[in-house]
């Protein structure tokens, strides 16, 4: 069955980045914006592909990563909805240094460098929440670079189950894959998740997490 086509306005205007927007320059927006959907598994774009602009996630999720030529994988970055990247480079005008790969079914958004630099341009306030949302991934790299330097494997996992402050945690992606991220070994994620449940500070069963005792994982935290 054929896919309706989407209304991109409708979804630039959810995106923190486009929503103080007026209509007349969500259709400019647009205008330079293409719809991409990735089935789990599909490559967005590889390293070393142009940067013509960022993308956003509506549905689903991209792992960020840098693959070796040995083939072993380091995950920069997980995106969920709601989410962009891409925006660094597109201003740099480097191609990308990362391979981008739908962890799920997902639908994306490409907007074209022409179309921010206009915007850009046009509205002051547009130019200062693009240079907020830099400043924030920024700032979230230089915390996972502090985090993988100066905390232990424990701390790592303990942080991450707690972040969210809910009672379950469903992990987003394979243990694998969630392993890189946290900058770890699969055994050694493993080793980690094994001793906190046999201590009853938290229970596996498949990706769903259970908390037990939240004072205890705090306390792993550091």
């Amino acid at each position: 069955m054929d896919r309706k086509p989407i209304r991109v306005q409708a979804f630039l205007a959810q995106v923190p980045l486009f929503n103080s927007l007026k209509d007349e320059e969500l259709d400019q927006i647009a205008l330079g914006t293409t719809e991409v959907r990735a089935q789990k598994g599909d490559v967005i774009f590889q390293r070393g592909d142009p940067c013509e602009g960022f993308h956003v996630v509506l549905y689903g999720q991209v792992k960020l990563a840098f693959t070796s030529a040995g083939g072993s994988e380091k995950v920069i970055e997980l995106i969920g909805p709601g989410h962009s990247f891409g925006e660094a480079l597109m201003f740099m005008g480097k191609p990308y240094i990362v391979t981008a790969q739908a962890t799920e079914d997902t639908l994306l958004l490409h907007v074209a460098k022409p179309a921010i630099f206009r915007e850009i341009e046009a509205d002051p306030a547009f130019a200062r929440k693009m240079l907020a949302g830099l400043s924030q991934r920024m700032h979230s790299l230089m915390c996972d670079l502090e985090s993988y330097t100066l905390r232990t494997g424990t701390e790592r996992v303990a942080g991450y189950l707690l972040r969210g402050g809910a009672e379950e945690v469903t992990l987003p992606v394979a243990k694998s894959v969630l392993a890189s991220r946290l900058n770890l070994t699969p055994e050694h994620f493993s080793r980690i998740m094994a001793e906190l449940a046999s201590r009853r500070v938290i229970a596996v069963k498949g990706r769903k997490v259970a908390i037990l005792d939240a004072d205890a994982l705090g306390a792993c935290a550091g």
